[in-house]
């Protein structure tokens, strides 16, 4: 089992910047990649970006890439999502979730982000 706890959203105005925290507790060793993931109201949930625990391999969703950043501390178990040049369309709830190599087995609860324009 792995446990995922997310922080760090909040309202901010257009432009502005949050930076998200993902930390993972439990059998960790089994994650192999994290994943950022959001869900607006009515809208289906979509892939941010991810990050292996491994080297420094990162993939971005075109709607974020260039604005989002994702990075991790290995030693806190803990993987960030610095977001910049946020838009209203940004707004949603922000999930991190684990994949040991398959799909995304685990899910933190989610924190909001909503961004006023």
């Amino acid at each position: 089992q792995v446990q995922l706890v997310e922080s760090g959203g909040g309202l901010v105005q257009a432009g502005g910047s949050l930076r998200l925290s993902c930390a993972a507790s439990g059998r960790t060793y089994n994650s192999y990649q994290i994943g950022w993931f959001r869900q607006a109201p009515g809208k289906e949930r979509e892939f941010v970006g991810s990050i292996f625990w491994s080297g420094d391999r990162s993939y971005y969703a075109d709607s974020v890439k260039g604005r989002f950043t994702i990075s991790k501390d290995n030693a806190k178990n803990t993987v960030y999502l610095q977001m910049n040049s946020l838009k209203p369309e940004d707004t949603a709830v922000y999930y991190c979730a684990a994949s040991s190599g398959g799909s995304y087995g685990y899910w933190g609860q989610g924190t909001q982000v909503t961004v006023s324009s």
